[in-house]
């Protein structure tokens, strides 16, 4: 698939290759320790406050801790977490038996399912077009999130060698951070420590999935060996999947060690061209027993 110039417009700078190398790189949860803040601190309890599910917010809780942080669906986009959790919140038995009404937010699955961009500012477009008190319970909620998000902003360092390692890529590869967390966080996040000079772009959920930013940046233009996404969550290694990339994963929980062995092997490997899909397989056995296909009871 070709890229369009609405997709082109949503990346900053010129996506034409000044290196013969490319690695695309996530940030919460794999260069700064923020994804357990950020989502238990303030995607959830406004998911909570904000949906009004006080009255069960220990279901609550389980539910959105599972599909942002301890299921395959860690790291998908914010508004696609609302109806996932509201999803497995339906079916779970204590719920089943509250009172408690969930919300069904038809409108936003419609416009998720048409919206390559799912972010701040197409919400807002989209609630002006149709007025839908539903959108707008959500917008509100997304608000209130990025503002407990401002509160914590610079307060979390990246992981050790994070730096080190980048500064080891920059010369022989453009550098990309491919993200679901807004633009405006990721750059606030990245030039707080210092970090953003060391990529090239840092493109945001307003830049569609992680798997489409992914293909703008380098469809035709990169040797798909030469072509790597780092990464703590399947969604990750599914846009590296989707672009014939290869993957390093970031474990969650063992991220420090993770952070060494990319420094001091991977990175080697990458540029030497022996970075093996027999390689590949054995750091992805590492990483594919951390997150279950099952719901949470």
């Amino acid at each position: 698939m070709s890229s369009t110039l609405h997709d082109l417009a949503l990346f900053p700078g010129d996506l034409a290759p000044a290196r013969s190398f490319f690695v695309g790189i996530d940030s919460d949860g794999c260069v700064f320790d923020t994804m357990e803040l950020k989502q238990r601190t303030c995607f959830c309890p406004n998911f909570i406050d904000s949906f009004g599910l006080q009255a069960v917010s220990g279901y609550a809780r389980e539910a959105w801790e599972f599909v942002n942080l301890h299921s395959r669906t860690r790291g998908c986009n914010r508004y696609e977490a609302v109806l996932r959790t509201l999803e497995l919140l339906r079916e779970h038995p204590g719920i089943k038996s509250s009172p408690v009404a969930l919300p069904k937010l038809a409108g936003l699955a419609t416009w998720l399912q048409h919206e390559p961009s799912p972010g701040l500012t197409t919400l807002r477009a989209e609630l002006d077009r149709t007025g839908s008190a539903e959108l707008e319970l959500v917008y509100l909620w997304s608000i209130a999130v990025d503002e407990a998000i401002g509160k914590s902003a610079g307060i979390v360092p990246p992981f050790p060698l994070v730096r080190e390692s980048l500064e080891a890529m920059r010369g022989s590869a453009d550098i990309m951070v491919i993200s679901q967390t807004p633009s405006e966080t990721l750059r606030r996040d990245w030039a707080q420590h210092g970090l953003d000079g060391l990529v090239r772009h840092i493109a945001g959920q307003e830049a569609g999935t992680k798997s489409g930013q992914l293909r703008l940046a380098t469809e035709g233009m990169y040797c798909p060996d030469r072509i790597l996404m780092i990464g703590d969550a399947p969604g990750d290694l599914e846009a590296a999947r989707r672009n014939k990339a290869l993957f390093y994963p970031i474990q969650p929980g063992n991220e420090v060690e993770s952070w060494r062995r990319f420094h001091d092997e991977a990175l080697d490997r990458f540029f030497e061209g022996s970075f093996t899909m027999k390689y590949q397989e054995m750091l992805l056995e590492e990483f594919s027993v951390q997150y279950p296909s099952a719901r949470p009871v």
